[in-house]
């Protein structure tokens, strides 16, 4: 499997971990990861049910190459050691914890994943982590949160709880999240790990998804989380390179090829020398490019 930032997250679904028929074909809509929520998604009544058919599904269905997560109960509550015994049991990728305020939560985390890897025989790092960010005091500790483990693969902002806790709510310009996107950001890339955008909730208005995810495109994020499999292919050609990044991207990897050829260390395109952030910039537009299916094999621009 790849972890941190070799693996695209354009999408991260959000699937009920109480909806049989979802877990069931969570698969088959194309999202790069998806969520399987044992939270805000269940009521209590439901959390040891949710648990098990969640369990199932990760044992039973194939979902490919699908990066799959998990979004535990809270570490203050009584169900998050059950779920996390349970996850880790079934070879979940990643854990998200909810509400992350401080990296100590990352690290209490950690332990509870560390135990359950021994106790089922699964490799110790191999079961990885996210936060998610709900509150101002998470936003501002961000930045140790982010790098609180090596374990860590993303953090994800959640707007509803973290407006709420501002005591403000959601405008349609997203003024409101400023701050809380930037620090995210900021914090993810100085810790090599990915950043994820919160969920627009508005899911007929197709033009504010695409606005607002080309604003968080344009942030440097990796992707956004979804609730509703529609807006899979609408985020995912914000994040489809043009024809013209394309093609700049097979210059750069064909210089490289030549550098390599001639056993020289030093690499140049068109008499400039290319530099290892233009690069990995490249490397990053051939994998969307192979992603949304406007390249062939050989790596050559086909257009949809």
């Amino acid at each position: 499997m790849v972890f941190k930032q070799d693996r695209l997250r354009r999408t991260m679904m959000f699937v009920p971990g109480n909806n049989a028929g979802m877990l069931k074909d969570a698969g088959i809509y194309g999202a790069d990861s998806i969520m399987f929520d044992l939270e805000d998604a269940v009521s209590l009544a439901e959390k040891d049910s949710a648990r098990t058919l969640v369990y199932e599904a990760l044992k039973t269905v194939d979902y490919g190459d699908t990066e799959l997560v998990v979004r535990v109960n809270g570490l203050d509550t009584e169900f998050v050691k059950a779920d996390v015994l349970a996850m880790v049991k079934a070879g979940i990728d990643v854990i998200r914890i909810p509400k992350t305020e401080n990296a100590a939560m990352i690290k209490e985390m950690e332990s509870l994943v560390a135990e359950a890897e021994q106790r089922f025989g699964r490799p110790v790092g191999s079961t990885h982590i996210m936060a998610a960010i709900e509150s101002a005091e998470g936003v501002l500790n961000v930045p140790a949160i982010a790098k609180a483990s090596e374990r860590m693969i993303g953090v994800a902002l959640s707007a509803e709880d973290y407006t709420t806790d501002l005591q403000t709510h959601r405008y349609p310009d997203g003024k409101e999240l400023e701050f809380a996107r930037n620090m995210i950001i900021h914090a993810a890339r100085a810790a090599h790990i990915s950043a994820f955008d919160t969920v627009y909730t508005d899911v007929d208005n197709t033009q504010g998804l695409i606005d607002e995810t080309e604003y968080i495109h344009q942030l440097g994020y990796d992707g956004k989380s979804v609730i509703n499999p529609r807006q899979i292919p609408v985020i995912n050609s914000v994040f489809e390179p043009t024809e013209a990044q394309v093609k700049n991207a097979q210059n750069v990897i064909a210089a490289i090829e030549r550098a390599h050829q001639a056993g020289s260390g030093v690499i140049s395109m068109n008499g400039q020398m290319v530099d290892r952030p233009v690069v990995l910039r490249a490397e990053r537009v051939m994998k969307l490019a192979q992603a949304s299916g406007i390249v062939d094999k050989e790596g050559h621009y086909i257009g949809k």
